[in-house]
């Protein structure tokens, strides 16, 4: 049972906390994803499981066994790191079959467990070529598969698909979750991609500042995110943030006033300001029972989709529309305001 957990886990570099008192389950075979944005600690974490780095206070177990006092090269983990990481002058083959060398295996061993792993990558063709006859998206392939050979307990992946071009992302993001199935062992993948977490996670794990924020999957965090970081952090483009007055229970939005529901009044509990959250997928709804008018700033048509910009109560809002949405100047949106999410202004958690 390849399960990895921490308890109490800080990290603190010259006086500064970089990593606040982790706690985290990784259960066996699971994909899990530390999302958040640059500098936020995601990769600190990773290392510290992987022992790269020490901790400065918790404890790190895998497979119930606490490894903080234990080497890396014992731990039976493989890391996939953000820039490949090969040796320029050894040979696909001599790439992948290092690891299982420096563990002595034989050598019909190691060639049997290099070419089964070729296959599996489609490298078989590629073995004899150096890191530089290579592309990006088959260098990270020769990566992926010199952790496969190892046959290890935990893949740890920090920001594997950062240097690859859009297209190529896509595609390895799919190559990831296959052989993430057909392995079926622990995956812990770091990303300050926010597509990558929803796409790629069985669970996110939310990074800010050190702090996990939310730890789900990728439907509860996308439809119920904890606190307004979380909210605006995942989804492209962002949640649309309202900042509005409660006044006798209604909200007004552009000029435009409703009244708020029992439920809804029951959550604010007399709060005189509140921010509203709203996806930009969600302002055109077939349920609507508000609407309200608002000029365009401008527009983007990303193909399968159009994007215009605009703002309510003086705030900056997106709206995803149909692409064969004709815009005008004005636009007039609708909302079920039965469904708008509520941020509380002082804490920023959802109420």
């Amino acid at each position: 049972m390849a399960r990895v957990e921490l308890k109490n886990v800080t990290k603190i570099y010259d006086k500064k906390v970089i990593i606040d008192n982790v706690n985290l389950t990784i259960e066996d075979k699971e994909f899990l994803v530390l999302v958040g944005a640059s500098g936020c600690g995601k990769s600190t974490i990773l290392r510290m499981i992987a022992g790269l780095e020490d901790i400065t206070k918790g404890e790190i177990f895998i497979e119930d066994k606490c490894v903080n006092n234990i080497h890396p090269k014992d731990r039976d983990i493989a890391f996939v790191f953000q820039n490949y990481a090969l040796y320029p002058h050894m040979s696909v083959y001599e790439n992948m079959a290092f690891p299982l060398k420096m563990r002595k295996m034989k050598k019909n061993e190691i060639d049997a467990k290099v070419k089964e792993v070729a296959q599996i990558l489609d490298l078989t063709e590629l073995l004899n070529r150096k890191p530089k006859q290579l592309s990006g998206g088959q260098r990270q392939r020769v990566a992926l598969g010199r952790a496969i050979v190892r046959n290890p307990k935990v893949f740890l992946m920090d920001e594997p698909l950062s240097n690859l071009d859009a297209k190529l992302r896509v595609q390895m993001r799919s190559e990831i979750k296959k052989l993430h199935q057909k392995l079926q062992t622990t995956f812990i993948y770091v990303t300050h991609d926010q597509t990558e977490a929803l796409t790629m996670g069985d669970r996110i794990a939310v990074i800010e500042k050190g702090v996990i924020q939310q730890i789900g999957t990728p439907h509860e965090i996308y439809n119920n995110p904890t606190n307004k970081f979380v909210g605006g952090f995942l989804g492209s483009p962002s949640m649309n943030f309202i900042n509005a007055e409660i006044k006798e229970n209604t909200i007004s939005i552009n000029n435009k006033t409703f009244e708020l529901n029992e439920e809804q009044k029951t959550k604010l509990n007399g709060k005189k300001e509140v921010i509203i959250g709203i996806r930009p997928e969600n302002f055109n709804n077939e349920t609507s029972n508000f609407e309200f008018n608002t000029d365009v700033e401008i527009s983007e048509m990303l193909g399968n989709s159009q994007i215009a910009y605009f703002k309510a109560n003086n705030c900056d809002c997106a709206v995803a529309l149909a692409p064969d949405y004709k815009l005008d100047k004005t636009i007039r949106l609708k909302l079920n305001t039965n469904n708008l999410m509520f941020f509380d202004t002082e804490t920023t958690s959802l109420l």
